[in-house]
């Protein structure tokens, strides 16, 4: 089937955020007296925030703020480091060029909430590249579940299997192949070896790789 459109994820992939996620959920929960590292933050790499902060309050009960309070103060600060000093991922404006100029559609499907696409995008002056912007957080479930890719496709107008999603963590690899959609995963140089993403139809090391084939 011939591909149509586009879909990106955000967090990792348009946006070297991944730092400031780290950061603020070690800060926030520092501040709640729960300790946790850099390493296991990665293994929460592209959940949705309420399911990331669920996951520390399983294992970590504290005192005070909620689930829901605690996921919006991460955020806050996640949007304050990426509107101070957030900058486009090697490659980024050059493969949305290549992209547009082949007249595909362009979307995004993040597990971020729409707070912070908006600050992602306005940041990196990108946002009139984006047909459609969708949040996991309109679905019942986040990625590793597909609903935010499919429900993109269908804002787009477009079957899932016209689609192709870019993704960097291995809980959205799982989202968009189990929308059905072909995969460019581009995983941090740390993950770049990891046998979990030989399920991707692509690996890249970076944006700055994509070419036309590709998006055949």
């Amino acid at each position: 089937m011939q591909k149509k459109a586009v879909i990106f994820d955000m967090d990792g992939v348009l946006i070297d955020s991944e730092p400031f996620w780290q950061q603020a959920q070690i800060d926030v929960l520092k501040e709640l007296g729960v300790e946790i590292t850099v390493e296991e933050c990665e293994q929460t790499m592209g959940l949705r925030i309420d399911a990331l902060v669920a996951h520390w309050y399983a294992k970590h009960r504290w005192e005070g703020p909620g689930i829901e309070e605690t996921a919006s103060t991460i955020v806050g600060r996640v949007a304050s480091h990426v509107m101070l000093s957030g900058v486009a991922k090697e490659g980024v404006l050059d493969a949305l060029k290549i992209i547009a100029d082949q007249g595909l559609a362009i979307g995004l499907a993040t597990s971020s909430p729409m707070a912070l696409v908006n600050a992602v995008l306005a940041r990196l002056e990108i946002g009139h590249y984006f047909s459609i912007c969708h949040s996991a957080e309109f679905e019942e479930y986040g990625k590793p579940h597909p609903a935010v890719y499919l429900q993109t496709a269908v804002q787009m107008g477009f079957h899932p299997k016209e689609c192709i999603a870019i993704e960097d963590s291995f809980n959205g690899l799982l989202a968009a192949k189990a929308a059905t959609m072909k995969t460019i995963v581009i995983p941090e140089a740390i993950q770049a070896n990891n046998p979990h993403f030989s399920i991707a139809d692509i690996r890249l090391s970076s944006l700055s790789d994509l070419t036309v084939e590709h998006l055949m």
